[in-house]
């Protein structure tokens, strides 16, 4: 070896050592040891849908998550997961969701058999798995997105929801939001209901004329109020059955809609396959299709226009990442479905950041004053959400105000 490449290689080693000490010093490089203490759940009274799960450690620090659609997930995290758990290095997140997703807990069957396609359990992976990535990010000094490959964005769009043509050119106005979504269902629809030969059904709908012609002309209102270029979508929340999808996108193809959502339920992938094949109006679903493997056949199928998975059920802001990767292949883009408090919605906007396909995210309770005062404040920018450069989430729970609203029987957080 020559000695001026001996010497450089001692150089380059010196140099790499006070970077490491100073990132250490930073704590940016080298992790604490952790072990997991205990995790908790709290589920929250007055109707909110909402629960909140944290992470806590020998060492004193603590991850947040949120988990919401559910019946019993937070029982699961309080009597099956925090046991199961304790000791494992919170870090490992990787492993711990393959102990979860596939291996012999502790004091529980073979999660193959009590996980299913989604429901409670993996809801409850979702939540724990968020509180993860908080925690990692903490414990290095870094905010999620640097932990998941870093942004390709610095910014995420944002649209918000609109109930008719006052309200949409309102919220336009004030908050700049990059899109609009309607809802058959965002107001009072009763009287369409009514339209109908079954007056009572609300579900599995064949819609008449009458009740058609109710939401075509919800949707001309709004697209006039708001212009042509405007970006405008209907969410039917599962209600039809696979004609009326169709005969209803045939009759919204002039609005120019950038997706309609959900027609009929996602359980048949080669149902919503044939309506996306019958119309131009994009389709699009994913906050009731759960993991990789439930947006495979979607997918394969080319079923739909976009995908909108739900981090706090379809198994975490990993699963999503892998989701939208899988989506990416096939030329999908990804709107997530977002329905969480300024927490959650925070930890979706790390993830939206780092994924290249997509196409906007969802803040369902951007103006719900009850969501939002449940935690530190988070705003737009022009109608675009900026990802915390905080470690981990960057967005705190205001504890006293979530205790306040704690069901009765919960540990508080």
């Amino acid at each position: 070896m020559k000695r001026r490449t001996f010497l450089g290689g001692l150089t380059g080693a010196a140099v790499y050592q006070e970077f490491l000490s100073n990132a250490r010093a930073q704590g940016t490089s080298a992790a604490p040891k952790l072990k997991i203490r205990e995790i908790r759940a709290v589920r929250l009274r007055d109707g909110l849908n909402n629960r909140f799960v944290r992470v806590y450690t020998d060492q004193g620090l603590t991850g947040t998550g949120e988990f919401m659609d559910t019946l019993g997930a937070e029982y699961i995290i309080n009597n099956n997961f925090s046991s199961a758990l304790a000791g494992r290095d919170p870090l490992d997140i990787e492993g711990i969701l393959y102990s979860l997703w596939q291996d012999r807990m502790t004091s529980a069957p073979s999660a193959v058999f009590i996980r299913g396609a989604g429901g409670p359990y993996l809801t409850a992976i979702s939540g724990v798995e968020m509180a993860l990535w908080d925690l990692a990010g903490k414990a290095m000094g870094v905010p999620i997105y640097r932990l998941m490959g870093g942004r390709v964005r610095e910014r995420v769009p944002v649209y918000l929801h609109a109930n008719d043509a006052p309200d949409a050119t309102r919220i336009i106005a004030e908050t700049k939001a990059k899109g609009l979504k309607l809802g058959i269902d965002y107001k009072p629809w009763d009287a369409t209901i009514r339209k109908g030969t079954e007056p009572e059904k609300s579900f599995n709908m064949h819609l008449n004329i009458p009740q058609t012609d109710d939401i075509v002309a919800l949707v001309a209102s709004v697209r006039k109020a708001v212009g042509p270029d405007y970006d405008l979508m209907l969410e039917c929340h599962t209600r039809f059955d696979t004609e009326s999808a169709i005969q209803l996108c045939h009759l919204l193809e002039p609005y120019r809609l950038t997706w309609v959502e959900e027609p009929i339920p996602p359980d048949n992938p080669d149902a919503m396959a044939k309506i996306r094949s019958q119309t131009r109006v994009p389709i699009a679903a994913g906050e009731n299709i759960y993991t990789r493997f439930g947006f495979r056949p979607f997918l394969e199928k080319q079923a739909l226009s976009i995908i909108q998975p739900d981090m706090c059920k379809t198994g975490g802001l990993l699963e999503t990442r892998k989701i939208a990767a899988m989506a990416e292949t096939y030329y999908v883009p990804v709107a997530p479905h977002g329905v969480a408090s300024p927490l959650g919605t925070m930890a979706y906007a790390h993830v939206a950041s780092v994924i290249p396909n997509l196409h906007m995210l969802e803040w369902t309770h951007y103006a719900n004053k009850t969501m939002t005062s449940l935690t530190e404040p988070v705003a737009m920018q022009d109608g675009y959400l900026v990802p915390s450069a905080k470690p981990g989430i960057g967005v705190a729970l205001l504890d006293d105000v979530v205790k306040e609203r704690t069901e009765p029987g919960f540990r508080p957080l």
